[in-house]
Parts: C-alpha cells; sequence; structure tokens
C-alpha cells in the first residue's frame, strides 16, 4: 500500500482536531456549532479553508464580515488577522489547510 489513511471526527459538537501535520501541509478539522468561534489570531501560512457544512464567517483584516456556505473553498493570505465564526443556525464544518507547514513557512516563502 502506497497510500497513507488519515481519520477524522464525524461529530455535531464543538471540535478542532488535527489531521496531518507532516512537512509540507497541517490539515485541521473543525466544527463550530451556532454561536461559537475560534480565538481571534493571525493566519500563521497560506490558509484555505473548506467549508463541507452549514456556514462560516470571516472577518479578516476588520472588513465587514462575509458568510460563506458549504462548497466554498477560500484562500487566506498569510498574516491575516482573523475572526472566524458560525453565526447561523447550522452547525459549521470546515477544513483548514496550511502550506506550507506553518513550522516550515519560512524555509519555503521568500517574503
Amino acid at each position: 500500500m502506497i497510500e497513507t489513511k488519515f481519520s477524522y471526527q464525524v461529530t455535531d459538537e464543538k471540535l478542532i482536531e488535527k489531521v496531518i501535520d507532516d512537512e509540507y501541509v497541517n490539515i485541521n478539522h473543525m466544527v463550530l456549532p451556532k454561536g461559537d468561534s475560534l480565538p481571534l489570531h493571525y493566519s500563521n501560512s497560506i490558509v484555505h479553508m473548506i467549508v463541507v457544512r452549514g456556514y462560516v464567517t470571516l472577518v479578516l483584516d476588520g472588513l465587514p464580515a462575509n458568510t460563506y456556505g458549504a462548497g466554498s473553498i477560500l484562500n487566506i493570505p498569510y498574516n491575516t488577522h482573523m475572526d472566524v465564526s458560525n453565526s447561523q443556525d447550522e452547525i459549521t464544518e470546515l477544513f483548514v489547510i496550511k502550506a506550507p507547514n506553518p513550522r516550515n513557512y519560512k524555509k519555503y516563502i521568500k517574503e
């Protein structure tokens, strides 16, 4: 077998789990019930968010909020101030892909 299988939890409870953390990529799986959010933070790599269920609301660098539904793939640049939340009734589920892996960002990206 050449492939490596990774798993993630299937739940409706709040969850932030690291699924893959290797040299090249960091992939997190998140579930946010209504009213939940992530702590305010800055993106520490190039971030792609894949919304697979519900809606995610983003306030980036203090700009007006935007809400994105399932099927959306969002690209967020490095060092962007992020406010990520679920203000809708549905549960939000998304995957966050950071590439390169934040611990190796400076190695692969020339600023």
